[in-house]
Protein backbone atom coordinates (compact mmCIF):
# COMPACT_ATOMS: atom_id res chain seq x y z
CA UNK A 1 0.00 0.00 0.00
CA UNK A 2 1.18 3.52 -0.76
CA UNK A 3 1.21 6.10 2.07
CA UNK A 4 -1.90 7.67 0.56
CA UNK A 5 -3.67 4.31 0.40
CA UNK A 6 -2.87 3.71 4.07
CA UNK A 7 -4.48 7.02 5.01
CA UNK A 8 -7.52 6.18 2.87
CA UNK A 9 -7.83 2.85 4.68
CA UNK A 10 -7.58 4.61 8.04
CA UNK A 11 -10.37 6.96 7.00
CA UNK A 12 -12.64 4.04 6.11
CA UNK A 13 -11.95 2.36 9.44
CA UNK A 14 -12.45 5.60 11.36
CA UNK A 15 -15.82 6.06 9.67
CA UNK A 16 -16.80 2.64 11.04
CA UNK A 17 -15.35 3.39 14.48
CA UNK A 18 -17.28 6.67 14.70
CA UNK A 19 -20.56 5.02 13.66
CA UNK A 20 -19.98 2.15 16.05
CA UNK A 21 -19.22 4.53 18.94
CA UNK A 22 -22.46 6.43 18.31
CA UNK A 23 -24.56 3.27 18.00
CA UNK A 24 -22.89 1.09 20.64
CA UNK A 25 -21.42 -1.33 18.12
CA UNK A 26 -18.15 -3.25 17.90
CA UNK A 27 -14.89 -1.94 19.35
CA UNK A 28 -12.16 -0.41 17.21
CA UNK A 29 -9.85 -3.44 17.35
CA UNK A 30 -12.68 -5.67 16.12
CA UNK A 31 -13.46 -3.29 13.27
CA UNK A 32 -9.81 -3.13 12.24
CA UNK A 33 -9.60 -6.93 12.18
CA UNK A 34 -12.78 -7.15 10.09
CA UNK A 35 -11.47 -4.57 7.64
CA UNK A 36 -8.24 -6.42 6.90
CA UNK A 37 -9.86 -9.85 6.87
CA UNK A 38 -11.27 -9.02 3.44
CA UNK A 39 -8.13 -7.22 2.23
CA UNK A 40 -5.48 -9.89 2.08
CA UNK A 41 -3.28 -7.70 -0.14
CA UNK A 42 -2.35 -5.58 2.87
CA UNK A 43 0.90 -6.78 4.43
CA UNK A 44 1.78 -6.74 8.12
CA UNK A 45 3.57 -3.39 7.83
CA UNK A 46 0.54 -1.88 6.11
CA UNK A 47 -1.83 -3.19 8.78
CA UNK A 48 0.39 -1.93 11.57
CA UNK A 49 0.75 1.51 9.97
CA UNK A 50 -3.00 1.89 9.39
CA UNK A 51 -3.76 0.74 12.93
CA UNK A 52 -1.37 3.36 14.32
CA UNK A 53 -3.05 6.12 12.30
CA UNK A 54 -6.48 5.06 13.55
CA UNK A 55 -5.49 4.90 17.21
CA UNK A 56 -3.46 8.11 17.07
CA UNK A 57 -6.60 9.85 15.81
CA UNK A 58 -8.82 8.36 18.50
CA UNK A 59 -6.35 9.29 21.23
CA UNK A 60 -5.76 12.78 19.91
CA UNK A 61 -9.35 14.03 19.58
CA UNK A 62 -11.83 15.23 22.19
CA UNK A 63 -15.39 15.16 20.83
CA UNK A 64 -16.45 12.41 18.49
CA UNK A 65 -15.58 13.63 14.97
CA UNK A 66 -18.00 14.05 12.09
CA UNK A 67 -16.23 11.42 10.00
CA UNK A 68 -12.88 9.81 9.29
CA UNK A 69 -11.64 12.62 7.10
CA UNK A 70 -12.32 15.17 9.82
CA UNK A 71 -10.50 12.92 12.28
CA UNK A 72 -7.37 12.76 10.13
CA UNK A 73 -7.46 16.49 9.44
CA UNK A 74 -7.66 17.28 13.15
CA UNK A 75 -5.36 14.70 14.68
CA UNK A 76 -2.89 14.05 11.84
CA UNK A 77 -2.82 17.28 9.79
CA UNK A 78 0.48 16.33 8.13
CA UNK A 79 -1.29 13.37 6.53
CA UNK A 80 -3.59 15.72 4.65
CA UNK A 81 -0.62 16.30 2.32
CA UNK A 82 -1.45 12.82 1.04
CA UNK A 83 -5.02 13.89 0.20
CA UNK A 84 -4.17 14.08 -3.51
CA UNK A 85 -6.84 11.90 -5.07
CA UNK A 86 -4.13 10.05 -6.99
CA UNK A 87 -4.47 6.30 -7.17
CA UNK A 88 -5.96 5.08 -3.89
CA UNK A 89 -5.20 8.27 -1.95
CA UNK A 90 -8.06 10.32 -0.41
CA UNK A 91 -9.62 13.13 -2.40
CA UNK A 92 -8.16 16.63 -1.85
CA UNK A 93 -9.43 18.64 1.11
CA UNK A 94 -12.36 20.90 0.33
CA UNK A 95 -12.24 24.36 1.96
CA UNK A 96 -15.69 23.70 3.47
CA UNK A 97 -14.44 20.70 5.48
CA UNK A 98 -13.93 21.26 9.20
CA UNK A 99 -11.21 19.37 11.06
CA UNK A 100 -12.06 17.61 14.31
CA UNK A 101 -10.68 19.25 17.45
CA UNK A 102 -7.75 17.93 19.45
CA UNK A 103 -8.12 17.15 23.14
CA UNK A 104 -8.20 14.46 25.79
CA UNK A 105 -11.94 13.76 25.93
CA UNK A 106 -15.39 15.32 25.44
CA UNK A 107 -15.74 18.46 27.53
CA UNK A 108 -18.34 17.06 29.92
CA UNK A 109 -16.00 14.19 30.76
CA UNK A 110 -13.00 16.46 31.21
CA UNK A 111 -15.03 18.45 33.71
CA UNK A 112 -15.96 15.30 35.65
CA UNK A 113 -12.36 14.06 35.68
CA UNK A 114 -10.99 17.37 36.91
CA UNK A 115 -7.30 17.15 37.79
CA UNK A 116 -7.30 13.49 36.79
CA UNK A 117 -7.71 14.49 33.13
CA UNK A 118 -4.08 13.80 32.34
CA UNK A 119 -2.54 12.90 28.99
CA UNK A 120 -1.18 9.67 30.51
CA UNK A 121 -4.75 8.34 30.43
CA UNK A 122 -4.36 7.88 26.69
CA UNK A 123 -0.74 6.78 26.45
CA UNK A 124 -0.24 3.38 24.91
CA UNK A 125 -0.15 0.67 27.56
CA UNK A 126 2.50 -2.00 27.77
CA UNK A 127 1.76 -5.65 28.52
CA UNK A 128 1.94 -6.76 32.15
CA UNK A 129 1.98 -10.41 33.14
CA UNK A 130 0.97 -12.15 36.34
CA UNK A 131 3.09 -15.20 37.02
CA UNK A 132 0.80 -18.03 38.13
CA UNK A 133 2.02 -18.97 41.61
CA UNK A 134 0.35 -22.39 41.22
CA UNK A 135 2.84 -23.29 38.52
CA UNK A 136 5.87 -20.97 38.49
CA UNK A 137 7.94 -18.26 40.16
CA UNK A 138 8.74 -14.88 38.56
CA UNK A 139 12.50 -15.49 38.51
CA UNK A 140 11.93 -18.47 36.21
CA UNK A 141 10.31 -16.23 33.60
CA UNK A 142 12.46 -13.11 33.46
CA UNK A 143 12.99 -13.72 29.74
CA UNK A 144 9.37 -12.56 29.33
CA UNK A 145 9.68 -9.25 31.22
CA UNK A 146 11.14 -7.38 34.18
CA UNK A 147 10.09 -7.46 37.83
CA UNK A 148 7.91 -4.61 39.15
CA UNK A 149 8.61 -3.23 42.60
CA UNK A 150 5.74 -3.90 44.99
CA UNK A 151 4.12 -6.54 42.78
CA UNK A 152 5.47 -9.97 43.77
CA UNK A 153 4.02 -11.88 40.82
CA UNK A 154 4.15 -9.22 38.09
CA UNK A 155 6.38 -8.84 35.04
CA UNK A 156 6.37 -5.75 32.82
CA UNK A 157 7.15 -5.39 29.13
CA UNK A 158 5.95 -8.74 27.85
CA UNK A 159 6.27 -9.50 24.13
CA UNK A 160 3.29 -8.74 21.91
CA UNK A 161 2.96 -12.39 20.90
CA UNK A 162 2.73 -13.65 24.48
CA UNK A 163 -0.62 -15.36 23.91
CA UNK A 164 1.04 -17.69 21.39
CA UNK A 165 4.01 -18.59 23.56
CA UNK A 166 4.28 -21.89 25.47
CA UNK A 167 4.56 -20.12 28.83
CA UNK A 168 1.09 -18.66 28.31
CA UNK A 169 -0.45 -21.70 26.69
CA UNK A 170 0.69 -23.91 29.57
CA UNK A 171 -0.72 -21.56 32.21
CA UNK A 172 2.53 -20.27 33.68
CA UNK A 173 1.47 -16.66 33.09
CA UNK A 174 -1.66 -14.61 32.52
CA UNK A 175 -1.88 -11.22 30.84
CA UNK A 176 -3.05 -8.92 33.62
CA UNK A 177 -2.48 -5.23 34.25
CA UNK A 178 -0.62 -4.52 37.48
CA UNK A 179 -3.62 -2.51 38.69
CA UNK A 180 -5.82 -5.60 38.51
CA UNK A 181 -3.13 -7.49 40.37
CA UNK A 182 -3.21 -4.82 43.08
CA UNK A 183 -6.95 -5.42 43.52
CA UNK A 184 -6.33 -9.12 44.13
CA UNK A 185 -3.58 -8.26 46.63
CA UNK A 186 -5.89 -5.94 48.57
CA UNK A 187 -8.38 -8.81 48.83
CA UNK A 188 -5.71 -10.72 50.80
CA UNK A 189 -7.21 -14.12 50.04
CA UNK A 190 -5.53 -17.15 51.57
CA UNK A 191 -5.88 -20.91 51.68
CA UNK A 192 -9.08 -22.31 53.13
CA UNK A 193 -11.18 -19.18 52.67
CA UNK A 194 -14.57 -18.81 51.05
CA UNK A 195 -14.28 -16.06 48.43
CA UNK A 196 -16.85 -14.59 46.05
CA UNK A 197 -15.84 -12.71 42.91
CA UNK A 198 -19.24 -11.16 42.30
CA UNK A 199 -18.57 -9.53 38.91
CA UNK A 200 -16.02 -11.99 37.58
CA UNK A 201 -16.31 -11.30 33.84
CA UNK A 202 -13.78 -13.47 32.04
CA UNK A 203 -12.22 -14.48 35.35
CA UNK A 204 -8.84 -12.74 35.40
CA UNK A 205 -9.07 -11.71 39.04
CA UNK A 206 -10.64 -15.04 40.04
CA UNK A 207 -7.53 -16.76 38.67
CA UNK A 208 -5.31 -14.43 40.71
CA UNK A 209 -7.38 -15.10 43.84
CA UNK A 210 -7.16 -18.88 43.27
CA UNK A 211 -3.37 -18.61 43.12
CA UNK A 212 -3.31 -16.58 46.35
CA UNK A 213 -5.50 -19.27 47.95
CA UNK A 214 -3.06 -21.94 46.78
CA UNK A 215 -6.02 -23.66 45.14
CA UNK A 216 -7.44 -24.48 48.57
CA UNK A 217 -10.89 -23.28 49.61
CA UNK A 218 -14.10 -22.18 47.91
CA UNK A 219 -14.01 -19.58 45.15
CA UNK A 220 -17.26 -18.56 43.48
CA UNK A 221 -16.99 -16.58 40.25
CA UNK A 222 -20.33 -15.07 39.26
CA UNK A 223 -21.52 -12.69 36.57
CA UNK A 224 -24.58 -11.74 34.55
CA UNK A 225 -22.50 -11.69 31.35
CA UNK A 226 -22.80 -15.35 30.52
CA UNK A 227 -20.66 -15.06 27.38
CA UNK A 228 -17.64 -13.68 29.25
CA UNK A 229 -18.10 -16.05 32.17
CA UNK A 230 -18.09 -18.90 29.68
CA UNK A 231 -14.40 -18.18 29.01
CA UNK A 232 -13.44 -19.02 32.59
CA UNK A 233 -13.55 -22.86 32.71
CA UNK A 234 -10.91 -23.19 29.96
CA UNK A 235 -8.76 -20.49 31.55
CA UNK A 236 -9.04 -22.12 34.97
CA UNK A 237 -8.08 -25.52 33.58
CA UNK A 238 -5.02 -24.03 31.90
CA UNK A 239 -4.01 -22.33 35.15
CA UNK A 240 -4.61 -25.39 37.31
CA UNK A 241 -7.20 -23.49 39.37
CA UNK A 242 -9.67 -26.24 40.19
CA UNK A 243 -11.43 -24.47 43.11
CA UNK A 244 -13.20 -21.92 40.89
CA UNK A 245 -16.96 -22.50 40.55
CA UNK A 246 -18.61 -20.29 37.90
CA UNK A 247 -22.17 -19.15 38.72
CA UNK A 248 -24.36 -17.49 36.12
CA UNK A 249 -26.57 -14.74 37.48
CA UNK A 250 -29.64 -13.00 36.13
CA UNK A 251 -29.63 -9.18 36.44
CA UNK A 252 -31.63 -8.10 39.46
CA UNK A 253 -31.81 -11.61 40.91
CA UNK A 254 -28.27 -11.90 42.28
CA UNK A 255 -29.29 -12.18 45.94
CA UNK A 256 -31.67 -15.08 45.21
CA UNK A 257 -29.06 -16.98 43.20
CA UNK A 258 -26.46 -16.59 45.96
CA UNK A 259 -28.84 -17.06 48.91
CA UNK A 260 -27.03 -20.16 50.22
CA UNK A 261 -23.86 -18.10 50.61
CA UNK A 262 -25.45 -15.33 52.64
CA UNK A 263 -23.19 -14.42 55.56
CA UNK A 264 -20.64 -17.12 54.70
CA UNK A 265 -17.92 -15.36 52.65
CA UNK A 266 -14.56 -14.36 54.07
CA UNK A 267 -14.05 -12.03 51.10
CA UNK A 268 -16.39 -10.62 48.48
CA UNK A 269 -14.86 -8.74 45.56
CA UNK A 270 -17.10 -6.31 43.68
CA UNK A 271 -15.16 -5.34 40.55
CA UNK A 272 -18.21 -3.45 39.36
CA UNK A 273 -19.29 -2.56 35.82
CA UNK A 274 -18.18 1.01 35.20
CA UNK A 275 -17.38 3.69 32.64
CA UNK A 276 -13.91 2.27 31.96
CA UNK A 277 -12.29 5.71 32.05
CA UNK A 278 -9.25 4.06 33.62
CA UNK A 279 -8.76 1.79 30.60
CA UNK A 280 -8.56 4.44 27.88
CA UNK A 281 -4.93 3.46 27.23
CA UNK A 282 -6.31 0.21 25.78
CA UNK A 283 -9.79 1.29 24.66
CA UNK A 284 -9.52 4.98 23.79
CA UNK A 285 -12.78 5.12 21.83
CA UNK A 286 -14.62 4.39 25.10
CA UNK A 287 -14.46 8.15 25.76
CA UNK A 288 -16.84 8.61 22.81
CA UNK A 289 -19.27 5.89 23.95
CA UNK A 290 -19.97 7.12 27.46
CA UNK A 291 -22.94 9.42 28.07
CA UNK A 292 -24.15 11.16 31.21
CA UNK A 293 -27.24 8.93 31.24
CA UNK A 294 -25.13 5.78 30.96
CA UNK A 295 -22.90 7.00 33.80
CA UNK A 296 -25.94 7.59 35.98
CA UNK A 297 -27.19 4.05 35.30
CA UNK A 298 -23.78 2.62 36.18
CA UNK A 299 -23.60 4.40 39.53
CA UNK A 300 -27.03 3.03 40.47
CA UNK A 301 -25.91 -0.48 39.53
CA UNK A 302 -22.64 -0.13 41.48
CA UNK A 303 -24.46 0.88 44.66
CA UNK A 304 -26.88 -2.04 44.28
CA UNK A 305 -24.06 -4.55 43.78
CA UNK A 306 -22.33 -3.33 46.93
CA UNK A 307 -25.57 -4.01 48.79
CA UNK A 308 -25.74 -7.51 47.29
CA UNK A 309 -22.12 -8.16 48.25
CA UNK A 310 -22.57 -6.92 51.82
CA UNK A 311 -25.19 -9.61 52.48
CA UNK A 312 -22.67 -12.33 51.60
CA UNK A 313 -19.89 -11.23 53.96
CA UNK A 314 -19.60 -13.08 57.26
CA UNK A 315 -18.67 -11.34 60.54
CA UNK A 316 -14.97 -10.53 60.41
CA UNK A 317 -14.97 -10.77 56.61
CA UNK A 318 -14.21 -8.12 54.00
CA UNK A 319 -15.85 -6.47 51.03
CA UNK A 320 -13.53 -5.03 48.36
CA UNK A 321 -15.05 -2.55 45.93
CA UNK A 322 -13.16 -1.71 42.74
CA UNK A 323 -13.83 0.08 39.46
CA UNK A 324 -11.54 0.74 36.50
CA UNK A 325 -12.65 4.35 36.56
CA UNK A 326 -11.18 7.68 37.63
CA UNK A 327 -14.55 9.41 37.90
CA UNK A 328 -15.30 10.40 41.52
CA UNK A 329 -18.96 9.38 41.32
CA UNK A 330 -17.91 5.80 40.58
CA UNK A 331 -15.12 5.71 43.14
CA UNK A 332 -14.89 7.89 46.21
CA UNK A 333 -18.58 8.84 46.11
CA UNK A 334 -19.61 5.18 46.11
CA UNK A 335 -17.30 4.43 49.01
CA UNK A 336 -18.60 7.46 50.93
CA UNK A 337 -22.19 6.40 50.30
CA UNK A 338 -21.76 2.77 51.38
CA UNK A 339 -23.59 2.59 54.69
CA UNK A 340 -24.29 -1.11 55.25
CA UNK A 341 -24.58 -1.71 58.97
CA UNK A 342 -21.57 -3.22 60.67
CA UNK A 343 -18.98 -2.36 58.02
CA UNK A 344 -16.11 0.07 58.37
CA UNK A 345 -13.78 1.31 55.65
CA UNK A 346 -10.16 0.38 56.35
CA UNK A 347 -8.44 1.52 53.14
CA UNK A 348 -8.96 3.18 49.79
CA UNK A 349 -6.58 3.69 46.90
CA UNK A 350 -6.63 5.47 43.58
CA UNK A 351 -4.32 4.09 40.89
CA UNK A 352 -3.52 6.13 37.79
CA UNK A 353 -1.35 5.56 34.71
CA UNK A 354 0.79 8.55 35.68
CA UNK A 355 1.46 7.64 39.31
CA UNK A 356 1.34 3.83 39.19
CA UNK A 357 2.03 2.81 35.59
CA UNK A 358 -1.23 0.89 35.61
CA UNK A 359 -4.73 1.34 34.31
CA UNK A 360 -6.81 3.70 36.41
CA UNK A 361 -8.60 2.09 39.37
CA UNK A 362 -10.39 3.06 42.54
CA UNK A 363 -10.20 0.37 45.25
CA UNK A 364 -11.73 0.40 48.73
CA UNK A 365 -11.71 -2.29 51.41
CA UNK A 366 -14.48 -2.56 54.01
CA UNK A 367 -14.44 -4.97 56.91
CA UNK A 368 -17.43 -6.33 58.82
CA UNK A 369 -17.38 -6.33 62.59
CA UNK A 370 -17.11 -9.70 64.29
Amino acid sequence: MTPGARVAAAIEILDDVITSAREGGAAADVLIARYFKTRRYAGSKDRRAVREIVYDCIRGLDEIPANGRAAIMGAQPSDTLLFTGDGHAPAPVDPSETPATRGLAPQWLRARLGERADADLLMRAGIDLRVNALKAEPDQLLHLGSRIDGFPHALAGAPADISRRPEYLSGLVEVQDRGSQRIAAICAASAGMTVVDLCAGGGGKALALAADMRNDGVLLASDTDWRRLGELPARAERAGASIIAPIRLDPGAEIEALAQWRGRADIVLVDAPCSGTGTWRRNPEAKWRLTADRLSQLTILQARLMHVAAALVKPGGALIYAVCSLLPEEGSAQADGFDSSGFSEVSRKLLTPKTDGSDGFFIARFEKAC
